[in-house]
């Protein structure tokens, strides 16, 4: 069974569903709201779960209800949670989702997971030691991200990194980091100035840029590749890119080749946007290999 360590973030999803998104000072009537388990950090970590991975999280809650009910999700979903603790006084992290008009827009308040210190890391380095493969995020602390790609490096262990949400990342990470996962938005912040194909060629296999239901990009050494992705009847498009980065990290982390899972994290991915909700999305991994 491929292991998996996840350091990032977990919070709770505000979602409000409506017809019309709301400019600058406007107010419009919504359909529908739910709260629902979240955090970029948690949901790949479910995602990777789900799809039969042993995943353990490193990450932190408030001591709040959210964060009880954070915890009660993971356990729910098989992930080990002995490195996801409740920090006293602070609120669970929260993202505000708005879905209108095909697609989503959200908001991040990330309280406790500014808690996630290079020294809170330190406390789980044997979950990062023993993994097949980390992954990480970007609604934590910038240090610990460097500190995190410093000891996958240190300690030979691949990294996945999903520069989400979008800012620049240092040099030094980006070298140690074995894959890069930016959709186009993303990829053109991290290399601002730079021509999109001259850094896929500069990072062979590495940088992967998702395209949405296009599919996934990168260069093969010899030329620019598409794996296309799966066109279905969206339901919720929050989450996909996250069920993208679980997928990706189950199918590595069991040997298969880089287009192999490519093609397994695009159909994992188009499946979870049928259904509402990031991590209600989801799919099995029966769910994954019956489509493919």
């Amino acid at each position: 069974m491929a292991k998996i360590t996840v350091v990032g973030s977990s919070s709770m999803d505000l979602v409000v569903t409506s017809a019309k998104r709301p400019g600058a000072g406007e107010t419009v009537l919504g359909e529908s709201f739910k709260t629902v388990p979240g955090g970029k950090g948690a949901n790949q970590a479910v995602a990777a779960a789900r799809l039969g991975a042993e995943v353990t999280m490193i990450g932190c809650v408030g001591d709040d209800h959210l964060g009880q009910v954070i915890l009660d999700n993971f356990k729910a979903n098989g992930v080990y949670t002995a490195y996801v603790e409740p920090v006293t006084g602070v609120e669970s992290g929260t993202a505000h989702i708005v879905l209108a008009e095909g697609d989503n827009s959200i908001v991040v308040v990330k309280a406790a997971n500014d808690r996630i210190s290079p020294g809170y890391v330190d406390k789980a380095i044997q979950a990062i030691r023993e993994a097949d493969i980390v992954m990480i995020q970007q609604e934590i602390p910038e240090e610990t991200v460097i500190h995190v790609s410093e000891l996958c490096r240190a300690h030979n262990i691949p990294l996945i990194l999903n520069p989400a949400p979008a800012r620049p990342v240092p040099q030094a990470v980006i070298e140690a980091a074995s894959y890069i996962t930016p959709n186009e938005h993303e990829a053109e912040i991290l290399f601002e100035g730079q021509h999109l194909a001259a850094m896929l060629r500069r990072y062979p296999g590495k940088l992967l840029v998702t395209e949405g239901k296009a599919g996934v990009r990168y260069f093969d050494g010899i030329q620019e590749v598409v794996i296309p992705g799966y066109h279905v009847e969206v339901v919720d498009t929050t989450g996909a890119g996250d069920t993208f980065n679980g997928a990706l990290a189950v199918a590595l982390a069991e040997g298969r080749s880089l287009p192999e899972s490519l093609k397994f994290a695009n159909r994992a991915a188009a499946l979870s946007v049928t259904r509402f909700g990031a991590q209600g999305g989801m799919p099995s991994r029966s769910d994954v290999e019956g489509s493919l």
